[in-house]
């Protein structure tokens, strides 16, 4: 385990009106809290208001800064209409740099996919901004049913899936910010 915690900005994607997105992130912010390596919070994107200009509002510098102090990052999101939400993507383009050399996990949640497609998507784009994406996710298919109404899961693959990111991206985020800290990473 690293000797600083690291810092995992978990992002919820959908800021749709009505969406299960806050039951699945605040299931996974329970485990992450649970891990001894991780110091986790919540950025809902419905919460941080990203003008699809990029302008450099003071909403902008606030999300880019707290970007910028991560060490980890999951993304949670639905799959609408095959792909992630556009309020994910433009969170995504919204920073730069401050996403670099810096591990992603993905939860996902959906009908049949359980949003597998939206993931695979998101590796492209992250991989874009430089960022390292861990093999290990989780998905949640047919997502209204594998939660109680507690938020809890008795889903067996999502819990050791969840488990197995976090402790992969403890990994990753403790060798990342290492060579951060001897040499910029080159970009």
């Amino acid at each position: 385990m690293p000797t600083q915690p690291i810092r995992l900005e978990i992002l919820l994607g959908s800021v749709r009106e009505g969406r299960f997105g806050p039951v699945v992130a605040d299931w996974f912010l329970r485990r992450a809290g649970q891990h001894p390596a991780f110091d986790a919070v919540l950025l809902d994107l419905a919460d941080t208001p990203l003008p699809l200009d990029h302008a450099g509002t003071p909403d902008v510098e606030r999300f880019r800064r707290r970007v910028a102090a991560a060490d980890a990052f999951v993304m949670v999101t639905p799959e609408y209409n095959h792909g992630y939400p556009a309020a994910l993507k433009n969170a995504i383009d919204t920073a730069k740099e401050e996403w670099r050399a810096k591990p992603v996990g993905f939860v996902s949640y959906g009908g049949l996919s359980g949003g597998l497609r939206a993931t695979e998507q998101l590796r492209l784009v992250t991989a874009e901004v430089h960022m390292i994406s861990v093999r290990q996710t989780v998905s949640f298919h047919r997502a209204r049913k594998r939660f109680d109404a507690d938020g809890e899961t008795s889903d067996g693959a999502a819990i050791d899936g969840a488990d197995r990111m976090l402790d992969q991206l403890a990994w990753w985020a403790a060798a990342a910010r290492d060579a951060r800290a001897e040499r910029p990473y080159p970009a």
